[in-house]
């Protein structure tokens, strides 16, 4: 097995360094405590702040902890947290629903499955943590691009990084256009919650309602799907009694994030 690199572990050293100190650090000081050459110190420290893991203070020169890389941690805090939070209401959720139950939050314009919960019957079927879904064409997906900042100001526009960039067909039903992206995602942030009905996959529907962190923000969302004629009443529209249920386990899963109820 091949050893460790050594400019990764001295950049990693550097950011343990940079996390663990009182404020910034100037070139000199990271190279002391560190024991480095003062080039390289500096060319480690220039590269981890080429790629936004550093920042240096305009006017002392010193470095600090870089955005990037502070989203990074949150991300990953905010993931786990999610998932541990919903863990507690999903299950009951399954077992009162009768169908399966995803929680989902945006990843690079997609959604990421963070926590699936099998429908409780004796049907096969497939774990979906870790799938990445289409957010035009799924409950899930939409009602994360709903309340994503900015969107309630402006339509939808095919724009990198909007989540409008792949409209793709999945069905005939599916969402295909901005413009009628742009009214759906305005009626669910009106009715606060959201469905797809064979928009994804034909036969199937489902119901999603958004999960709220911290003043409000919208971290995520929980959400049922199965066959669209348990889902959907004898109209094809969602049963009034499974949106009941998606939405207060979105409730109370914000509840326990510290969120404001919906």
């Amino acid at each position: 097995m091949p050893g460790q690199v050594q400019s990764i572990a001295r950049a990693a050293a550097i950011l343990r360094l940079l996390a663990g100190g009182s404020g910034r650090l100037g070139l000199l000081e990271i190279a002391r405590a560190l024991d480095l050459p003062k080039g390289t110190a500096h060319g480690i420290v220039r590269t981890l702040q080429d790629v936004g893991f550093v920042e240096q203070d305009k006017t002392s020169g010193k470095y600090q902890l870089g955005a990037a890389l502070l989203h990074l941690g949150t991300s990953y805090l905010d993931v786990n947290e999610l998932r541990s939070r919903s863990i507690n209401w999903a299950d009951p959720l399954a077992a009162r629903s009768g169908e399966a139950v995803r929680i989902g939050t945006l990843l690079d314009s997609k959604v990421l499955v963070v926590h699936h919960v099998f429908r409780p019957d004796d049907t096969l079927q497939t774990l979906d943590v870790g799938a990445l879904l289409p957010p035009h064409a799924t409950a899930l997906g939409k009602v994360l691009l709903a309340y994503q900042a900015g969107v309630s100001a402006a339509p939808p526009a095919q724009s990198h990084g909007g989540g409008y960039d792949d409209l793709a067909p999945y069905t005939r039903r599916t969402l295909a256009t901005p413009r009628a992206l742009a009214r759906a995602l305005a009626a669910i942030r009106e009715a606060g919650w959201a469905s797809d009905i064979e928009e994804m996959t034909v036969g199937e529907a489902s119901i999603a309602a958004p999960i709220r962190g911290y003043g409000g923000l919208v971290v995520g969302a929980i959400g049922i799907s199965g066959p669209v004629e348990r889902v959907c009443d004898a109209h094809g529209q969602p049963r009034v009694s499974l949106v009941t249920q998606v939405r207060e386990a979105a409730r109370a899963v914000s509840r326990d994030l510290g969120g404001r109820g919906l």
